[in-house]
């Protein structure tokens, strides 16, 4: 996978970056994510994953800690992870 990098960053590429996302919990969220991430992270063998449910159980966070190869990749991730309807924040 080739993905181009932007002239400005702020990030030196590649770098060990940890994204949270936030959603309503459910069976399949964690499941969701994974699949997500796993179009733009080549060996998701190598991402940390730590899930974390809200108090009430109502939802939950996945911070996924990977090594990220460019700023076009981290935009994609932001993008496809907001607009999914189950989750909440990304951060």
């Amino acid at each position: 996978m080739s993905i181009e990098q932007p002239s400005e960053t702020l990030l030196t590429f590649p770098c060990t970056f940890p994204i949270k996302i936030m959603g309503i919990a459910s069976d399949t969220f964690e499941a969701t994510m994974i699949a997500l991430a796993g179009q733009y992270i080549e060996d998701m063998e190598t991402v940390s994953i730590q899930q974390k449910a809200s108090k009430n159980g109502t939802y939950t966070s996945i911070t996924m800690t990977f090594e990220a190869q460019s700023q076009t990749q981290l935009d994609a991730l932001y993008r496809d992870f907001s607009a999914h309807p189950s989750v909440k924040m990304v951060l």
